[in-house]
């Protein structure tokens, strides 16, 4: 699903993450700044890939800030911002997640 505005979710805490979406003219990119990139970077951005194919997210700016967040917790995020760049507050599809 496109993105048509912009949305955060998390914070800048220790073991969390920020998430922001916005929306992006073609394709998907990821970008991911992270205290532990060089343990786990590729391993964050492979979950963030995943979950937006799940999500079905097209057309979007997915910018991480994490602070050492568990991957649940950056699943959250992604989520949170997802649902909220779409105005959603209800009726979730939780069967996809």
């Amino acid at each position: 699903m496109a993105i048509t505005t912009s949305a955060l979710a998390g914070t800048l805490e220790s073991s969390d993450a920020q998430v922001l979406i916005e929306p992006r003219a073609q394709g998907v990119q990821i970008n991911l700044e992270s205290s532990v990139y060089a343990q786990y970077g590729a391993h964050i951005e492979q979950l963030a890939h995943e979950l937006v194919e799940t999500l079905g997210i097209t057309n979007a700016t997915i910018s991480i800030t994490d602070k050492g967040a568990l991957d649940c917790t950056l699943k959250a995020r992604i989520e949170a911002a997802y649902y909220r760049a779409l105005g959603k507050q209800q009726d979730f599809d939780w069967e996809v997640l």
